[in-house]
Order: C-alpha cells, then sequence, then structure tokens
C-alpha cells in the first residue's frame, strides 16, 4: 500500500495543504491544552523543584490555562503546517523506502519553528502552574517581568535549546510512527483508516515517545522554573539531570512520567482525531 492512501485525506494541493494543516492543526491542539491542562499541571508540580505540594498540589490545576489556550492555536497551527509543506515537498525526491526519514526531517523542521511561539507561552504557563507568581499576577505582567529582570534569551526564551532538545527527539520518535501505524493499519486491521483509527495510532505513538523523553522533559522544566542566577548555575541538560539523579535517584529523572505518558497519550488521541477529522471536512468542502 502507497504512503498516500494511509494519508490523512485526499491528496491537496500546495495553497490547501497549508491552509488546511493551518486550521486542522490549531483546531487539534486548542482543543486537547484545554481539555487535558489539569494532568499537564500535575506534571508540572511532579517536576518542580520545590517539589509536588509545595508547588500546589492537587489545588489550582487550570492556573496557566489562559495563555495556553491562547498560545496553543498558533503553536499547533505552526507546527502543521510547515510539517505538512516540508512532507509534501521532500516527499517528491525521495524513494518509497526513505519516507522515515521525509517524516523526521519534516518533524524535526516543524518543532524548531513552532518553538518560536511554544516557549515563551511555556515559561508563563508552567511559572503559574508551579504558583511561582502572584495569584493575581496576569501573563501579560509574567512575561514583562521576565524580559524587563532577564531580557529575550534568558528570560522569554530561556530554555529554548532545551525545549528543542526534548521536542526533537519526541518528534523524531512520534510521527514516523504514527505515519508507520497509519500506513499498515488497513493491510493490519483489515478496516479503512478512519478518524478513530488515526486517533489510535496517535495515542500509541505519542505515548511511547512520551516516556522515552521524559527525562528531557524533566530537565526543561526545571530550567524554565528556575531564577535567572540559580539558572546560570544549573548548566546544561546533561548536568542537571546527573544532579536530579543523585538528589532523587532514576524516579527524580522520570518524575511525572505516568501523567506525562497518560496526558500525551489521551493528547494524541483527541489531537490526531481531531485534526484527521478537520482536514476531512475542509477538504470536502474544497471537493464541492
Amino acid at each position: 500500500m502507497e504512503l498516500e492512501e494511509a494519508t490523512i485525506a485526499a491528496p491537496l494541493g500546495g495553497k490547501t495543504i497549508y491552509w488546511s494543516s493551518l486550521i486542522a492543526g490549531g483546531v487539534a491542539g486548542l482543543v486537547v491544552d484545554v481539555v487535558l491542562f489539569p494532568i499537564d499541571t500535575i506534571k508540572t508540580r511532579l517536576q518542580s523543584e520545590r517539589g509536588f505540594v509545595a508547588s500546589g498540589g492537587f489545588r489550582g490545576v487550570y492556573k496557566g490555562l489562559a495563555p495556553t489556550a491562547a498560545g496553543s492555536a498558533p503553536t499547533s497551527a505552526l507546527f502543521f503546517c510547515t510539517y505538512e509543506s516540508m512532507k509534501s515537498h521532500l516527499r517528491q525526491y525521495a524513494a518509497h523506502d526513505q519516507l522515515p526519514y521525509v517524516h523526521m526531517m519534516s518533524a524535526a523542521v516543524a518543532e524548531v519553528v513552532a518553538c518560536l511561539i511554544r516557549v515563551p507561552i511555556e515559561i508563563v504557563k508552567q511559572r503559574r502552574q508551579a504558583l511561582l507568581h502572584k495569584a493575581n499576577a496576569s501573563s501579560l505582567e509574567i512575561l514583562y517581568g521576565a524580559l524587563k529582570k532577564e531580557g529575550i534569551r534568558k528570560g522569554l526564551y530561556r530554555g529554548f535549546g532545551t525545549t528543542v532538545m526534548r521536542d526533537v527527539p519526541f518528534s523524531l520518535i512520534q510521527f514516523p510512527l504514527w505515519e508507520y501505524f497509519k500506513l499498515h493499519w488497513t493491510d493490519t486491521t483489515g478496516t479503512a483508516l478512519t478518524p478513530l483509527s488515526v486517533a489510535i495510532c496517535g495515542a500509541i505513538s505519542g505515548g511511547i515517545a512520551a516516556g522515552l523523553t521524559t527525562p528531557l522533559d524533566v530537565a526543561k522544566t526545571r530550567i524554565m522554573l528556575a531564577e535567572q542566577l540559580e539558572c546560570n548555575r544549573m548548566g546544561g541538560m546533561g548536568r542537571i539531570l546527573r544532579n536530579i539523579y543523585r538528589e532523587r535517584g532514576i524516579r527524580g529523572v522520570f518524575a511525572g512520567f505516568v501523567p506525562r505518558v497518560t496526558w500525551i497519550t489521551l493528547g494524541g488521541a483527541i489531537f490526531f482525531g481531531m485534526y484527521d477529522l478537520t482536514l476531512r471536512f475542509l477538504n470536502a468542502n474544497e471537493n464541492r
């Protein structure tokens, strides 16, 4: 079975791919982030150096929802329009057995581009989730404070490199697996590819990628929650993980494993299912 037969919808032209991916990615990202936000909050508090209880425990699990909701749609939209555009462009130069590399390259580039929006949003979201600011501090006040006290690179974009180092390996695992599962779904199950089956493929691939990249997420969270002077002393990702291992062992390195895997497995199902459903809807209207 050719890959094109396992794609989300019927073949689309260049501009249609761009706009359809932009809209579908935005809708899917917004739905996932709002629905599953409490699980993400619990994961962040488990990974915080202050500890779960001191960071809020199970209280106020929707802290930081506003900046996440505002940023999730453009972040996901930017990711998917980059991913689909790159995939469409590179696929014409690749042999069939080289398609996994096309998916990996497309996902890696898309993650770096999406991080331009994602990182400032995550700075605000995680600081509110971990209760590091006054309860009445707005998202804009937190962003302005980070910019004024710490500057652009060490404030608004603190942890950019670490976020890329977490998200690129995540996508290098998730997206080739997702495409592979879709490609072989009909041959394996004897059923056609539907939004539900695309959602199942997304859930499985997301859960695997989430579990394997949890230590990278722990390091990224520590960097984003740290004050500037403390952050300067922390060092790089490898040093941070070594220190965590010395203090808390393997449980510290994989802190938040269960909520992260749960969140991304459920999120993968909702995200890719919604993405597929929205693309099919847009494609059907385009063909009328």
